[in-house]
C-alpha cells in the first residue's frame, strides 16, 4: 500500500513538474488594440486567438484592449519607454510614420510578399501604411468611404444628371436650388462633417501629394495653393446657397442632416457609407430612391478621380521591431485576415479590407460600396485621424470659419500651417 501511494505521489509530482515546464516553455505574444467589449468585432479577435493558439500550442496571445482615447496615450508612453507590445494597432498615416521613423516598427514588406499574402488586402488599405516603398502594417477591420449620396427621384424630377466635374456640380446645385431644394444637406456643428468637403477638394485640386507632402513636411505646406483653393471653393458653394440655412448650428449626431433628406427638402448628402445603415434603420422606404456617386473632379486638378476620402482599413496592425516573436506575430495576423475572419467581419456588418469579401455580401448597395473602395487607387484617411492631434484640432477649428465665412481661405490654411510648424519645431 505504501509502495502504491509512493508511486502515485511520484507520478503526480512528475505531472506537476511536466505541466510547469510546459507552461514555462510557452511563449507569450502581447497584442494591444481598441477592440474592447463595447466593440462588435471583439469576437473575431477572440476567435482568431483561439484558432492560432490551437494550431500553435507553444504560443499564447495576451489581448489587451483599451478604449480609443486612452489607447493613443498608452501606446505613445509605451513607445517612449521602449516597452511596446509585440503587436499594436494604429490608424496608419502620420502617427504610424512617427513610430516608423523612430525605428519602432517592423518592416513587413518581405512577409507580405511571401506566399502572396499581399494579395489578400485591398491595395488602398495597405497604402496608408506604406512609407519609402515599404509596408509597416496590415488593415484588418472595416473599410469606409465618404460618398456623395443623392435622392434619385429628386434628380429625375429636376432633370439633372450625375455630375462628373466641378463645373457640372455647380450647374446641378443651381438647378436644384432653383427648383426649391437644398442641394447639399450638411450639419456642420460637428466640424468633421465640413472637413469631408475640404479633404475631397484638396485631393481633387492638388492630388493626394498635396496633403501627404504637407503632412510629412516633405516640401509641402498646409498654406499651399490646393488648401487655399479648397477654402475658396467651399465659400463659393456657400454663396451659391448649396447648404442649409444655419449650417454651422445643425448637429450631425442628432441626424439633422438626414432629416432634411427624409422631409424631401435636400437632394445630396456627403457622408461616410455608414449613412446607408443609418437610413436603412431610420427610413428604409427612402432607400428605393437613394444612390451615390464619387466626388466630382476639377478639369485642371491633379486628383485621381478614383481617390476616396475614408478609411482604407479601420484598424491597422503592426509588429514592434523589438518583438522576439516576429514570425509568430506574422502568423497570427494571417489568422486575423483569413477567410474565417473575413466572413465573421462581414456578418457583423463590417466591410473587411480583404479581396474577395464581396462573395459574403448579399446587399447590392454594399457590393457597390465595396467595389468603389476596391477600385480606389488611394483612400485619404480623415485628417483628424491621420494628423498629430494639435494639427488635426487646428484643421477642425477652421471648418466653421470657412462655412460661416468668418475666416478667409488664406487664414484657414495659414492657421493649419502655423500649427504644423509649431509641432515640428520649424519656427
Amino acid at each position: 500500500m505504501k509502495k502504491s501511494l509512493s508511486l502515485i505521489l511520484s507520478i503526480s509530482m512528475f505531472l506537476v513538474v511536466l505541466l510547469s515546464v510546459s507552461v514555462i516553455a510557452q511563449e507569450e505574444i502581447v497584442l494591444w488594440d481598441i477592440t474592447t467589449e463595447a466593440e462588435s468585432e471583439l469576437p473575431v479577435i477572440q476567435d482568431a486567438i483561439a484558432r492560432f493558439e490551437a494550431d500553435n500550442p507553444e504560443y499564447t496571445v495576451r489581448h489587451v484592449p483599451t478604449s480609443n482615447d486612452d489607447y493613443k496615450t498608452k501606446l505613445q508612453v509605451a513607445m517612449g519607454a521602449n516597452n511596446e507590445p509585440d503587436i499594436f494597432m494604429s490608424w496608419g498615416g502620420g502617427p504610424l510614420k512617427e513610430y516608423v521613423d523612430a525605428g519602432k516598427v517592423m518592416d513587413m514588406t518581405e512577409a507580405l510578399k511571401q506566399d502572396d499574402w499581399i494579395e489578400r488586402f485591398v491595395p488602398a488599405g495597405l497604402e496608408i501604411a506604406r512609407f519609402n516603398e515599404n509596408y509597416y502594417a496590415v488593415p484588418i477591420t472595416g473599410m469606409r468611404a465618404v460618398l456623395m449620396f443623392y435622392r434619385t427621384d429628386i434628380f429625375e424630377e429636376v432633370g439633372v444628371e450625375i455630375p462628373e466635374t466641378y463645373e457640372d456640380f455647380k450647374d446641378v446645385i443651381v438647378q436644384l436650388k432653383d427648383a426649391g431644394y437644398i442641394p447639399l444637406s450638411l450639419a456642420n456643428k460637428n466640424r468633421w462633417t465640413g472637413s469631408m468637403y475640404y479633404m475631397y477638394l484638396v485631393d481633387r485640386i492638388g492630388g493626394k501629394e498635396a496633403f501627404l507632402n504637407a503632412a510629412s513636411r516633405d516640401g509641402g505646406s498646409f498654406a499651399s495653393e490646393a488648401f487655399v483653393r479648397a477654402g475658396e471653393v467651399i465659400q463659393e458653394l456657400v454663396d451659391l446657397g448649396a447648404f442649409p440655412p444655419g449650417v454651422n448650428g445643425l448637429d450631425e449626431d442628432q441626424g439633422q442632416s438626414r432629416q432634411l433628406l427624409y422631409a424631401d427638402r435636400a437632394a445630396m448628402y456627403l457622408m461616410g457609407d455608414w449613412a446607408y445603415g443609418l437610413i436603412r434603420n431610420e427610413n428604409p422606404a427612402m432607400l428605393e430612391n437613394f444612390s451615390f456617386f464619387r466626388f466630382p473632379v476639377f478639369e485642371d486638378g491633379k486628383g485621381d478621380p478614383t481617390n476616396l476620402v475614408g478609411s482604407p482599413g479601420g484598424n491597422m496592425y503592426s509588429i514592434a521591431k523589438s518583438s522576439k516573436h516576429k514570425e509568430a506575430a506574422i502568423e497570427f495576423l494571417k489568422y486575423l485576415s483569413d477567410e474565417t475572419a473575413a466572413k465573421q467581419l462581414v456578418d457583423l456588418g463590417n466591410l473587411a479590407p480583404f479581396r474577395g469579401v464581396e462573395k459574403y455580401l448579399d446587399d447590392p448597395f454594399m457590393v457597390d460600396i465595396y467595389t468603389a473602395l476596391n477600385n480606389a487607387n488611394y483612400v485619404q484617411l480623415y485628417y483628424d485621424q491621420y494628423l498629430p492631434p494639435q494639427i488635426a484640432q487646428a484643421h477642425l477649428d477652421t471648418m466653421q470659419g470657412l462655412f460661416g465665412k468668418t475666416m478667409t481661405p488664406e487664414e484657414a490654411a495659414q492657421m493649419m500651417e502655423d500649427e504644423a510648424q509649431k509641432y515640428f519645431n520649424e519656427n
